[in-house]
């Protein structure tokens, strides 16, 4: 937690000096100011690529090429290995063939059909016949239909035996050689895994405690241990609500973006990272004990500034007593956020202004080496000596 600084003044009154030893109270004030006030949140995380693709391949195959090997920079479209394409190939030309069978068939079928059923309108030929016609026909049709998919199918195939690189990054892991048989079944054969490195993240788990602060869109800093002289920046973009509990403790995920232009952070490296719950700049502040002071009259000092009573504050205001001519003024104000020893005044207050912020007593009577003690006028007295 960052605490802001805040220049003090103390206020003492001046109070005539006597030999009874008596207890003379003064009180504390402090200068409202402008400081920047701040609150954060710390958690350990992974960095990881936000974008991060497995190449892989959808036919079986030998390979036959590889154009990429670790920490390649590979750009989008750009030909990365290759399936050896003999049989993909020769299912290709089947295909074609079959097709073209197709296609005469149907043709040929059509025009029996077509020269059937203007016989059949004018009654020359059976109702048998021309069913028999119209189904050869239809038939016909669905098997040449049916070729063309096939042809698509093989001609796709031959092109996926070329593999891409889906986009633009480098190769983080690569996971076949030259002459292994790739099997395509259910799941996809890795061929790569591709990283944008330029655009990383990392993963924080936020304690339970602290979820509660975190909000999209505020700024994070955090370091690793392979640069612990960098302080790297981002920004939290988004936090999960799916909980992890782990030897009972609950931790919740936050996802915080981070640039890398300078290509330093790379996937898996532990991070310790600070969350800017609350960041504001340049703010007018007073410290939270203003807020809980309340005057009290010491009979013993008489030269405490004066006070009336004020009225109860509202649940949207605060009260805290403004020191002016030697009086206290009971002023209502409205805070904002707090960085736990200030707090945030919206309205109310000008800068410049003394605000009440204690009590504190001085005895009159000088203890050895001529000090004045002091002690809190809350504090019980000790029995006084009979005499």
């Amino acid at each position: 937690m960052k605490y802001v600084s805040q220049f003090f003044a103390i206020l003492t009154i001046i109070v005539l000096a006597s030999c009874s030893g008596k207890t003379k109270v003064i009180l504390e004030t402090a200068s409202v100011s402008r400081n920047d006030v701040s609150k954060t949140v710390t958690a350990t995380g992974t960095v990881e690529s936000k974008t991060q693709v497995d190449v892989g391949t959808q036919v079986t195959g030998i390979i036959s090429e590889l154009y990429a090997d670790y920490n390649s920079i590979v750009k989008k479209g750009e030909l990365i290995a290759e399936i050896e394409k003999t049989l993909l190939e020769s299912e290709l030309k089947s295909a074609n063939a079959n097709m073209e069978s197709a296609r005469l068939t149907y043709e040929y079928n059509k025009k029996n059909y077509e020269r059937d059923k203007t016989l059949h309108d004018r009654q020359l030929i059976s109702d048998y016949e021309f069913e028999t016609s119209k189904k050869d026909y239809q038939v016909a049709k669905t098997a040449y239909e049916k070729s063309q998919a096939d042809r698509v199918r093989a001609a796709k195939n031959l092109n996926y035996a070329e593999i891409y690189s889906p986009i633009d990054g480098i190769v983080i892991s690569r996971e076949v050689e030259v002459g292994q048989t790739v099997v395509s079944s259910m799941n996809v054969a890795n061929l790569y895994v591709i990283a944008d490195l330029e655009n990383m993240r990392v993963i924080a788990d936020v304690d339970e405690a602290d979820i509660g602060q975190v909000k999209v869109g505020q700024e994070a800093k955090f370091t690793v241990s392979a640069y612990p002289d960098d302080v790297f920046t981002g920004t939290v973009t988004e936090v999960r609500l799916n909980p992890t509990t782990t030897n009972n403790v609950v931790t919740y995920e936050v996802v915080v973006d981070a640039p890398n232009q300078e290509m330093k952070l790379i996937p898996g490296l532990t991070a310790e990272i600070t969350i800017y719950t609350l960041s504001e700049k340049n703010v007018l502040t007073v410290p939270q004990k203003a807020l809980h002071f309340t005057p009290h009259d010491y009979p013993d000092s008489p030269d405490l500034p004066k006070f009336k009573e004020a009225s109860e504050a509202t649940p949207e205001t605060k009260i805290v007593w403004v020191l002016k001519d030697n009086n206290l003024i009971a002023t209502d104000i409205t805070v904002g956020e707090s960085s736990g020893s200030n707090i945030v005044v919206k309205s109310g207050l000008k800068e410049g202004e003394i605000v009440a912020v204690g009590y504190q007593a001085n005895a009159t009577k000088k203890e050895q080496g001529g000090q004045p003690s002091e002690s809190s006028p809350f504090a019980p007295k000790p029995p006084q000596r009979k005499k």
